[in-house]
């Protein structure tokens, strides 16, 4: 894990504020979705993908029945029918 030095202070309503240098380099803009992970003593924030339900593949992913599908996916599923 590498270490900004940049340290902010969470607020009143639990929030803080991201510096620009990082959503620049992660590529996020406003109203961009964040998983949100713990490890142990740490808080991970990764820019949300979208991906299969069913490999994890984030490459041409369709919504299908509510659930995220990848195309090799739904071909395997249509195979099996």
């Amino acid at each position: 894990m590498k270490s900004t030095g940049i340290v902010r202070k969470i607020d009143e309503l639990g929030r803080i504020v991201l510096p620009i240098e990082i959503r620049k380099n992660l590529d996020l803009g406003p109203r961009d979705a964040i998983e949100i992970f713990t490890d142990a003593d740490k808080i991970i924030l990764k820019k949300y993908e979208p991906s299969c339900i069913f490999c994890g593949n984030a490459d041409d992913v369709i919504f299908y029945n509510g659930k995220r599908i990848c195309k090799d996916c739904l071909a395997a599923i249509k195979e099996n029918f």
